[in-house]
């Protein structure tokens, strides 16, 4: 049971191209959104979709690959773990973030594409 702890797993569409940040050390970070959706019918009988939106980052070999693949609506299935950081934004304010580090994808759109 231990590889279940703090383990996510997501599929869902691009919701922009990897944004790339290259590290002072040569590493190479990719950061994204992701979309997840889920529908159901309400109770009147009318069919709601609940999108949900995702901070993904995909460091080294995965970030490489996100760089070179992955594009705005790209559908793919990520496995990571969630990370809740926080900073001080330029106004002093204290801001949070939720991340999922990745550490693997499946790309879910056709070969020719």
């Amino acid at each position: 049971m231990k590889d279940l702890r703090n383990r996510v797993q997501l599929i869902g569409n691009l919701g922009m191209d990897p944004e790339m940040v290259n590290l002072d050390n040569g590493k190479k970070i990719a950061k994204f959104s992701l979309a997840t959706s889920q529908s159901y019918i309400a109770g009147n009988g009318e069919k709601i979709t609940d999108t949900q939106w995702h901070n993904i980052v995909a460091w080294g070999n995965l970030a490489e690959r996100s760089e070179k693949y992955l594009k705005k609506g790209s559908p793919i299935a990520v496995e990571g773990r969630i990370v809740y950081r926080q900073y001080d934004d330029k106004a002093g304010q204290k801001r949070y973030i939720t991340e999922i580090v990745m550490n693997d994808m499946l790309f879910l759109s056709k070969k020719e594409e």
